[in-house]
This record gives C-alpha cells, sequence and structure tokens, in this order.
C-alpha cells in the first residue's frame, strides 16, 4: 500500500519564503545568475542537479525516470532515444524530483538564510508552494539551447559529449541528440513557460550577465 502525505500549499509558502527558484529553457544563464545571487546576497546555491546525493532514497518502482540510469542498456540508449521518449523522460524527472527538491528546501530553510534554486519543478507545482516574486523562468532561443549545448564546460555535458564521439556514427547520434534537446525547447515549452504567469527574463545576444542579475535582483525585492 503506497500512502502520500500532502502539505498545504501556505504551509510550504511560508516555509520556504526566503527560496528564490529559476527555471526556463537551456543556455539562459540559470546557474550562472543562482551563483552570482547567492555570492552577492550571502545565500545558498542549490545549482543544477543539487539533489543528486539524494537519488539513494529513490527506486525504479517508485521513482522509474529517476531511476533511468540503473535500468537503462547504456549511453547509447541514452542517447539514441527519440525525441518523444526523451521529453518523457524529462518531464517525469522534473515530477520525481520535484519531491526530493522540497525535502531538501525545507531542510535548508532551517539555516535561516536565503536559498537560491536552478530548478526544475513543473510550473503547477511552483504555483503552490512560491509565488510570483519568488519564481523567475529565464528564457533563451531554441537556436541558442540547441547549437551551444554542449559549449559549457560543465562535467555533464563534456561527458555525454565523449559518449557521443564514442558511438558507432558520432553525427547520427549527435543530431539525433539535439533533435531531443530541441523538443524539450520547443515552441510550444518556451510559450508555456512564457505564459506561465510568472515573471520571465528573455537572453539575447545583447544580454549581459550585469544587466541580467540587475532585473532580477529588482524583481526579487533584494537591492540592497
Amino acid at each position: 500500500m503506497t500512502m502520500k502525505i500532502g502539505i498545504e500549499s501556505n504551509i510550504l509558502k511560508n516555509i520556504l519564503k526566503n527560496v528564490y527558484f529559476i527555471n526556463g529553457t537551456a543556455y539562459a544563464g540559470k546557474s550562472t545568475m543562482v551563483k552570482m545571487l547567492a555570492e552577492r546576497h550571502g545565500g545558498i546555491i542549490c545549482g543544477e542537479n543539487y539533489i543528486e546525493r539524494l537519488f539513494d532514497l529513490t527506486d525504479s518502482r517508485h521513482q522509474p525516470n529517476l531511476s533511468y540510469f540503473e535500468t537503462m542498456s547504456g549511453w547509447q540508449e541514452f542517447l539514441n532515444r527519440t525525441p518523444d521518449e526523451y521529453a518523457a523522460w524529462i518531464d517525469g524527472c522534473s515530477r520525481e524530483g520535484a519531491e526530493l527538491e522540497i525535502i531538501e528546501l525545507i531542510k535548508l530553510s532551517a539555516e535561516g538564510k536565503k536559498i537560491f534554486v536552478d530548478t526544475n519543478i513543473p510550473l503547477d507545482i511552483l504555483g503552490e508552494i512560491s509565488d510570483y516574486r519568488r519564481v523567475a523562468i529565464m528564457l533563451s532561443p531554441q537556436i541558442m539551447s540547441v547549437e551551444r549545448f554542449f559549449e559549457r564546460g560543465d562535467p555533464e555535458k563534456q561527458f555525454l559529449l565523449s559518449k557521443i564521439n564514442e558511438s558507432e556514427n558520432p553525427e547520427v547520434t549527435m543530431a539525433n541528440f539535439k533533435t531531443c534537446i530541441a523538443e524539450i525547447n520547443s515552441g510550444e515549452r518556451y510559450r508555456e513557460f512564457a505564459e506561465s504567469g510568472f515573471f520571465t527574463c528573455v537572453r539575447d545576444e545583447q544580454s549581459t550577465i550585469e544587466g541580467t542579475l540587475e532585473i532580477l535582483e529588482t524583481h526579487f525585492g533584494l537591492q540592497e
């Protein structure tokens, strides 16, 4: 028998009142902004994949998407899934991971510091646990999020690039994986973010790091 224990949204919003969430598309600058905001305001950084250490709590029955790496046949299977399969997995991970994120953020909130989170929590859940002034959506054009996906030097992206290069046909594998990235950064998903009712910040070729930081600080009410 599976039992789920619910917590009313007003309680969660109160507990998480010092948490600032940044969600959005790939290559929009979320990780950079979370790091800079935390450093400037003496806060806690919850960067991309910050809940990985909690994955030991999961299993393939209850969290099949988060457990995928334990059940897949290998990295070539991961890289060569169809765009629909990849998108469904990403969405599943977001929903399963939201529970872990909330648990971790409740624990961190006890420290009394501001917390800045690079999150994949679905929009409907964000609406239940936070409010307009604590959520920002960062967006980038699809071509930027796809074509520049591997330009970042973080270990995860470089590991995937190495596995693509090890495949039997790297060009075909790269083309397929870029199609998957394009699917999760599609126009439809972009519009879902843009029309979510949350504050949005769009990255373009004229955007600067300091300018974006100032925009977010103003939205979050963090000006000194």
